[in-house]
């Protein structure tokens, strides 16, 4: 028996939820979601089939994709705060909501879209990177109707008790990011991102921070350790690492290669790699564009301890597509000094000179703010706020175009 839900919302003046129970491939339900808006003459009540549209907005979708712990949160926060104002859970709602909405953006984690709980899991023996446990049929249907104006019944996935928790209703944003472990695995989910991006933390790097924060914070063994990784690989491998093919942009974390045989993790070497040909993206470029270049900068105005500070740019191939990629080896002592750096990088969409350097001292608490990582984040953020921007004039002048026509 299909389900009717009441809301009363504001902006979405009165609505009805039309839910019905769709199977999974293992057996879970997850709830349909369909939104009608009420309309009623005076002294009558009725329902009609007409999508509940939350306005004029046009809903841009950002997809980011990475394993757990690879830096997504971070990252979300550098991308939320270019945009303006605090990014908080839905007030009122679920206090474990993994939703985080601003001003302009709503963030939507993936997990939420599992469709067996921990429990689950273990009596399947799978986890929840296997696409088996999550619901990509809801995940579709729910992405594309927010791209479309129309608010969904989200399901919420429970990170403290491991339960799937009754939904939380969320409205169309100007932007809508979805991040988790699985945003380009399904082809028609991918299909409805205006822009994706993967953080790709190399092997090395997941390990060495994950000895530093379970050895010293969590007081796990060496071997513990160890089998949590080999655990996760194969799904890891099979689900998750394949999607960075049809990112748009990676950010990929390496170990350095300023100190011989470094295994400490402690110093990076974060390449941006950005993909040639993507509408409203110009890829970033140091110098001069299509040239390859390599630049220390440490000297008279930047400060650099050992082992220093370099840069390479310059065009290659990625999965087989042009691609243009900007490395940075090191860390910054400074971050006053990072103005140095901004002002030889072109095409990095600033709205005023040094805001790169502005947004990177704003966080200079966050994780990666002293190297390459939350320099490329910060980049990426500016780039999808223009990228925004592009899409909405250009949707804007259509109709004008169409006028004078």
């Amino acid at each position: 028996m299909a389900v009717s839900t009441v809301y009363t919302t504001q902006s979405l003046n009165s609505t009805c939820s039309i839910s019905t129970p769709a199977k999974t491939h293992l057996g879970s339900h997850q709830k349909h979601v369909v939104l009608f808006r009420r309309t009623s003459k005076r002294g009558s009540s009725g329902s009609c089939a007409i999508k509940c549209s939350a306005g004029d907005s046009q809903t841009v979708v950002i997809g980011l994709a990475a394993d757990s712990g690879c830096g997504k949160s971070t990252f979300m926060r550098r991308l939320t705060s270019v945009f303006g104002g605090a990014a908080e859970p839905p007030k009122g709602g679920n206090p474990d909501s993994n939703t985080l909405i601003s001003d302009m953006t709503t963030v939507i984690c993936l997990d939420d879209y599992h469709s067996l709980d921990r429990t689950g899991r273990k009596e399947k023996g799978v986890t929840a990177l296997d696409p088996r446990a999550n619901d990509f049929d809801l995940m579709y249907d729910q992405v594309k109707a927010l791209k479309s104006g129309v608010a969904v019944d989200k399901p919420i996935y429970n990170h403290v008790t491991g339960l799937l928790d009754p939904p939380e209703l969320i409205k169309p944003p100007k932007i809508l990011v979805i991040e988790g472990l699985h945003p380009m695995f399904d082809e028609r989910v991918r299909d409805l991102l205006d822009f994706s991006i993967y953080l790709d933390i190399s092997n090395e790097v997941k390990f060495a921070w994950k000895i530093q924060r379970d050895m010293a914070e969590r007081g796990h063994s060496l071997e513990s350790i160890k089998a949590s990784i080999e655990a996760r690989k194969p799904d890891f491998d099979a689900y998750i690492d394949p999607q960075k093919k049809y990112a748009d942009a990676v950010i990929e974390v390496l170990l350095t290669q300023l100190i011989p045989d470094d295994n400490e993790g402690k110093v990076l070497r974060v390449r941006l790699i950005m993909k040639e040909g993507v509408k409203h993206f110009s890829p970033v470029y140091l110098f001069d564009e299509g040239s390859t270049i390599s630049w220390i900068p440490c000297g008279r105005k930047l400060t650099c301890s050992y082992p220093g500070i370099k840069f390479h740019y310059g065009p290659d191939t990625y999965f087989g597509n042009e691609v243009s990629i900007l490395e940075m080896d090191g860390q910054f002592d400074r971050l006053d000094e990072l103005i140095y750096v901004e002002s030889h990088l072109s095409n990095i969409s600033t709205k005023f000179y040094g805001e790169v350097t502005q947004q990177m001292l704003k966080h200079a608490d966050f994780p990666g703010s002293n190297n390459g990582t939350g320099l490329f984040q910060t980049i990426v953020g500016l780039k999808i706020r223009d990228l925004y921007e592009q899409i909405t004039s250009s949707k804007t002048a259509a109709p004008l175009e169409a006028t004078k026509a």
